[in-house]
């Protein structure tokens, strides 16, 4: 493909300038660097087709030169960078935020500027369900009245048929690209779904849901072969989300026990294990971490926890109570390999040693690599 004309002025992309095979050799050295003392680490899995493969969009809505504007915020800066068509979007998003952006002055929708506070439509959040084509339209605002939303969305619809549900979201903070805590249905459902290794998933606004649904996939199979289940285990899904991973394994496991911090994941996991009639997981509202203290408090044992932290890693009172409760197999999920081999270091020193460890590029053309690693205990 051609090179992107906003590599330069937008940060989101730093490996433009490498060709695809440039760029997964140069991740897979850096996982080697960073993991290979502690063994033979696979090589990376990447993209046939490394574009268009983000399923969540989010353009930041602002004012330049007297006109509306949309497109990203630069990383340091905080100003937009017009974008019209980004290489790693999905592809239905561009023309749905171009229509957005044409219809506010008729309506009398200002974008809002984040210097001075003033505006109201702050940004558009546009997610797909990869395997169905349901669209969502997130339209998030700073507080007002938005008198006019029954029209915008009538029109909004008439020109993309194939929008299945549009939500207004309202972020009074100074913080961009977030949503707030009230949101108003406008129409349909006020969520989609998307089917993820045989599993279908209900997809809110606030839901997690992995960007990058054909390389998720790829990773939860690794995952679940490095748990090596029989059908006896118990396993532990920490940092569990929706529990999208906890119930791809269901099928294979006597029992999951899925535990997220986040009520609102929780709520999304449960919703899931009875849309897909998964009966033997269960979900707690907790920190995995005091969860696994109380666990080996009473006694009781996992054979496997799978756990798939933020970027900052585990925390070392979480690594604490996993090493009490001493599972037979950790199946470690990273999205930062520096954390990912401050935590191995850890674990190594109390009693586990490495098996197996695989890299994954989830975002092409960014310097993030996903990767997984199965510890057992000696």
């Amino acid at each position: 493909m051609k090179p992107c004309p906003y590599a330069k002025k937008c940060s989101g992309c730093q490996l433009q300038n490498l060709t695809y095979d440039e760029q997964l050799s140069m991740k897979q050295v850096k996982l080697i660097k960073l993991l290979g003392k502690y063994g033979h680490i696979e090589e990376i899995i990447g993209m046939e087709s490394p574009y268009f493969y983000r399923n969540k969009i989010q353009s930041a809505m602002g004012i330049k030169n007297g006109r509306i504007i949309s497109g990203i915020y630069q990383s340091v800066t905080h100003r937009i960078t017009p974008v019209d068509g980004c290489m790693l979007e999905d592809k239905c998003a561009e023309p749905i935020v171009k229509t957005i952006r044409e219809l506010c002055p008729s309506f009398k929708i200002k974008a809002y500027d984040l210097n001075t506070g003033s505006g109201f439509l702050r940004h558009i959040l546009v997610r797909k369900g990869f395997s169905t084509g349901e669209i969502m339209v997130v339209l998030v605002t700073a507080r007002g009245d938005f008198r006019s939303k029954r029209s915008f969305v009538n029109e909004l619809l008439r020109r993309h048929p194939e929008i299945t549900t549009v939500v207004w979201n309202i972020n009074p903070t100074e913080t961009p690209l977030m949503l707030g805590e009230y949101s108003e249905i406008l129409y349909g459902d006020g969520y989609i779904r998307d089917t993820l290794c045989g599993l279908s998933f209900r997809i809110s606004p606030r839901s997690f849901y992995q960007i990058n649904p054909i390389q998720t996939e790829k990773l939860y199979a690794i995952a679940k072969e490095y748990a090596s289940l029989t059908g006896k285990e118990r396993v532990i899904d920490a940092y569990c989300g929706t529990g999208t991973i906890g119930m791809t394994m269901a099928d294979s496991v006597k029992e999951v026990i899925g535990v997220e911090i986040n009520a609102d994941a929780v709520a999304d996991a449960k919703e899931n294990a009875k849309l897909n009639r998964i009966k033997n997981i269960k979900f707690h509202n907790a920190d995995a971490g005091d969860f696994m203290r109380d666990m080996a408090s009473r006694g009781e044992k996992a054979d496997v926890v799978i756990t798939d932290p933020p970027r900052a890693g585990c925390s070392i009172q979480f690594l604490r109570s996993l090493i009490t409760l001493a599972p037979k197999r950790i199946v470690y999920i990273s999205c930062n390999p520096e954390t990912l081999a401050r935590d191995i270091s850890t674990l190594v020193k109390k009693g586990y040693k490495v098996a197996k460890m695989q890299g994954v590029d989830m975002f092409p053309h960014t310097q993030h690599v996903e990767s997984v690693v199965c510890l057992s205990r000696k």
